[in-house]
């Protein structure tokens, strides 16, 4: 074949994602540690700030600097893990950022229930970072987990 993909056999299970975007195991970039400590310690302190100030009922124009330091900071934090491999978007961590995401969003589309949905999003994100390795690395798509030794 072409693609050098192997077909997938009927009833079988998916076909194991390959190539530049989807690698497994990801591949390792350096000083990304480093930058990933840096950009979660910001990421915390400036959504510290965006909550407080919503619970608070600070003016929105006090909540801009904060707002895009999160924004910027979540930004570099999923671009570290993207760097190392798409496949994060369908196993546990990956797919605990996108709800989050999903519920930040819900948030500033229902501003009456933004402190909610700002909370939600903070428990996800707790969740999501702390949980066991076995769920951050369980890959929806191939419904198990997904460790150094996969060759997917």
């Amino acid at each position: 074949m072409a693609s050098g993909r192997r077909p997938a056999r009927a009833g079988g299970p998916p076909p194991e994602p390959r190539g530049v975007l989807f690698r497994h195991p990801p591949r390792a970039l350096r000083g990304a540690r480093a930058w990933q400590i840096g950009a979660r310690t910001v990421h915390i302190a400036a959504m510290a700030l965006v909550l407080g100030g919503v619970a608070w009922r600070a003016p929105a124009r006090d909540l801009v600097a904060p707002m895009a330091i999160t924004a910027l900071s979540g930004v570099v934090l999923l671009g570290i893990d993207l760097g190392k491999s798409f496949a994060i978007l369908y196993q546990g961590s990956g797919v605990a950022a996108l709800l989050k995401l999903a519920l930040l969003g819900a948030g500033a589309l229902l501003p009456s229930a933004r402190l909610e949905w700002y909370l939600a999003a903070t428990v996800v994100a707790s969740i999501g970072s702390h949980m066991p390795g076995a769920w951050r690395h369980y890959s929806f798509l191939h419904r198990r987990v997904l460790d150094a030794s996969d060759e997917g």
